[in-house]
């Protein structure tokens, strides 16, 4: 079923496709438009106070969570232009089983967001990477980097623990669907992408980077003026009452919070402090989300969907789901 650690494929491989930059820069000018003009209209229907609360909860969020996004953009770049794929392969046992636990922990080396996990992960398993493996490397990457991990001890300055928490439950889920994949998963199951993720031959490294960058930050920052929004639409239109029905009960509100961060997709460098503002629910339902979103989120369902088929994508992300919640609620019964 897995692809051998050390085959590489011998066939020239065709230069890489960039999105235009246009695509992402109109994300991120229309999510600030929207951003903009949307408190002038809801101000039709809110009185003046829900306005100003529904501003400052959108700029707290999106000041607090954008020097981390920069940040990661700047370091997940630089990996793409200047790092060939085939470092990470030297680095992975043969054994697929054994490949994962190194495969998952070495996701800490990308401190990208979800979008960069995808093609990096492609590309190694073009190279020859265990399917396995790579698909660990491609949860645990967006969810345990050191980025992430610094965004969470900020946003939660009075809990420590969740940093040690997320860091133990996101791992948990990537090892396990990396395991999960060698013991049932199916080839048929899996599209390997026709295009390399790296760079072709003869493209400048710093023209790379700097279309990567490009690419990356205004890609993740419109998402993260949108997650922004809604987070703080959220907060301000949902009524104190529907949100104890899921925040009284840690059944309903785990749940609730998984659901919610597979809808908002927001970006990993900035969801915890999305997470810290839904101050309504439990310490182990917050965690749901800040585990769920960097594995299983829209914008990655259809990266995923693009990159190895729709099939293995309704598949993986289903199962990753489930994986996720059931490792925060463990994690949150021992640690929080």
């Amino acid at each position: 079923m897995e692809t051998s650690l050390g085959s590489v494929r011998k066939t020239p491989v065709p230069q890489a496709a960039t999105s235009p930059p246009r695509r992402g820069s109109g994300l991120l000018t229309g999510a600030l438009v929207v951003a903009a003009v949307a408190a002038p209209v809801l101000a039709w229907t809110w009185d003046s106070g829900g306005v100003r609360a529904w501003r400052t909860l959108l700029v707290a969020i999106v000041v607090q969570g954008l020097p981390f996004l920069v940040l990661g953009t700047v370091v997940s770049a630089a990996i793409g232009a200047f790092v060939p794929a085939r470092v990470f392969t030297r680095v992975l046992p043969r054994n697929p089983a054994l490949a994962v636990p190194v495969a998952g922990v070495a996701g800490a080396v990308l401190p990208g967001c979800e979008c960069a996990s995808v093609p990096v992960a492609g590309s190694l398993m073009r190279r020859g990477v265990a399917p396995a493996a790579a698909l660990a490397f491609l949860l645990s990457a967006p969810a345990i980097n050191p980025v992430v991990l610094v965004s969470t001890a900020i946003a939660f300055p009075d809990a420590p623990e969740m940093v040690l928490a997320r860091l133990a439950a996101s791992l948990g889920t990537a090892l396990v669907m990396g395991w999960l994949w060698v013991a049932f998963g199916r080839p048929d199951w899996l599209r390997l992408p026709k295009g390399p993720a790296e760079r072709g031959a003869g493209r400048n490294p710093l023209d790379e980077f700097r279309r990567g960058l490009q690419h990356d930050f205004l890609h993740a920052g419109g998402f993260l003026v949108v997650g922004a929004a809604a987070a703080a639409t959220f907060n301000v239109l949902v009524p104190p009452s529907v949100l104890r029905t899921f925040s009284d009960s840690p059944w309903l509100g785990v749940p609730a919070l998984a659901v919610l961060a597979v809808v908002l997709a927001v970006c990993s460098e900035a969801d915890a402090f999305v997470a810290a503002s839904l101050t309504g629910f439990s310490p182990t339902a917050r965690l749901a989300f800040m585990v769920v979103g960097p594995m299983v989120d829209l914008k990655l369902i259809a990266l995923q969907s693009g990159s190895f088929g729709r099939a293995f994508a309704v598949r993986f992300s289903s199962a990753t789901f489930v994986v996720a919640v059931v490792a925060s609620v463990l994690t949150g019964a021992v640690l929080l």
